[in-house]
């Protein structure tokens, strides 16, 4: 219970704060330029055009049939923060309007900084699986079909259409160039974000001392590896390799204890994009 209830301290802690790094960068950055950051805000930034609604209102008024789709997947306890984000975020955007000052002053710069802003804001709030709702609640779903999409790639694909919605009623083309730079921004750093809580690496020792080097690794610090047996191409002699997958905080110590026992070992390593399994994700989305 008291596990549960600290985990929804923190889910309230990064919702707040993601909506408002989201909401601040709308209103400083991509509404005052007509940048449409994709997603629902970014639609509704466009509507607005037509409808005397506030943009925080009319995003929550256009969440509500992503929200209910998303019951079944997510259940009533995220669907709930994920409501509860939504709200928050649509009620900082109306509320910022009239108080933080607007960037006006270089369209690209403003749609740097806002895709930075947003970005920031949806990679927070997916580590603890939620979101604002829109069109990375939206991504969020197609991530169970598509597990091997990067999140940041499925939300640049549906925003491009969300893009040529605001193109078509704002009767701006450069909405979709500056927007695509937002959109562009915004992914990237979803996939870092994201990407980066897992982010792996991949070691690859040849050592004539590999039994030295497991005995500390394996015995002592706990650490998985595979051996294998290999011959040198030009000296024909034959080797171990030691092949392991590390988290980047293991990486420094495990070199350092390599290096020691075998000064003369050949040392590769290579970034792992995802890795699943035991000490990393635990499962695939089916």
């Amino acid at each position: 219970m008291r596990k549960e209830k600290k985990a929804l301290v923190w889910d309230v802690i990064v919702m707040l704060l993601s909506a408002v790094i989201m909401a601040a960068g709308m209103v400083i950055f991509t509404i005052p330029n007509n940048i449409a950051p994709g997603g629902v805000s970014g639609l509704a930034t466009a509507v607005a055009v037509l409808l005397p609604i506030p943009i925080g209102l009319l995003s929550m008024l256009i969440n509500i049939p992503l929200l209910l789709a998303a019951w079944r997947t997510f259940g009533w306890r995220k669907l709930l923060l994920t409501v509860i984000a939504a709200a928050c975020f649509s009620v900082f955007v109306d509320v910022f309007t009239p108080i933080l000052p607007v960037y006006t002053e270089n369209r690209l710069l403003a749609s740097v900084y806002g895709g930075a802003a947003l970005g920031l804001g949806v990679g927070i709030l997916m580590t603890r699986n939620m979101t604002t709702g829109g069109t990375d609640l939206l991504v969020m779903l197609l991530r169970k079909p598509f597990p091997h999409i990067p999140a940041g790639t499925l939300l640049t694909i549906v925003d491009a259409g969300v893009v040529l919605i605001a193109v078509i009623l704002f009767r701006d083309i450069e909405v979709a160039l500056y927007s695509a730079v937002t959109i562009f921004i915004q992914g990237k750093l979803i996939d870092a974000i994201m990407q980066g809580l897992d982010n792996a690496k991949v070691i690859m020792l040849i050592t004539d001392k590999a039994s030295e080097i497991k005995e500390i690794l394996v015995g002592e610090k706990g650490l998985g590896l595979t051996e294998f047996t290999v011959r040198g191409g030009y000296t024909r002699n034959e080797k171990d390799l030691l092949m392991m997958v590390l988290h980047r905080g293991q990486m420094a110590e495990t070199l350092r204890i390599a290096k020691r026992i075998d000064p003369a070992a050949f040392i590769i390593i290579q970034n792992a994009a995802e890795v699943h399994g035991e000490g990393f994700k635990e499962e695939l989305a089916g």
